[in-house]
């Protein structure tokens, strides 16, 4: 079972020196995680900061990053949060994450594994 997924963000995270870090990996949610989450209390006090402490909380690796805390993930562009919470919705989602294609050749359709790196 895989329980780590790789992505790229669209943008980026620029941190204080003007690196771009777009690699990362992202693992699945556990329950305590959640809860976890919603006793925080930045969460108690504004809901919507929730997606921020779980994503700051399952994203495992920001490529040359030593952690992702939440107010780091704050400071991701929008498009990279809305990116990251669509990836969290699909990976932790009952069916692994999966795409259908049309084969260009033959025309046959397939469901295909969702690979969040560029290079898939």
């Amino acid at each position: 079972m895989i329980t780590e997924y790789d992505f790229e963000l669209p943008r980026g995270y620029v941190d204080a020196n003007g690196n771009v870090h777009r690699k990362g990996k992202m693992r699945l949610a556990t329950a305590g995680d959640e809860i976890s989450a919603t006793r925080d209390p930045r969460v108690l006090s504004n809901p919507s900061y929730l997606t921020v402490v779980v994503l700051a909380k399952v994203i495992t690796e920001m490529e040359g990053m030593e952690a992702i805390v939440p107010n780091i993930v704050e400071r991701f562009f929008t498009a990279d949060l809305a990116f990251l919470q669509d990836m969290y919705q699909r990976i932790n989602d009952v069916e692994p994450p999966t795409m259908t294609v049309v084969c260009p050749k033959c025309g046959e359709v397939h469901e295909v594994p969702i690979n969040f790196t560029r290079e898939g």
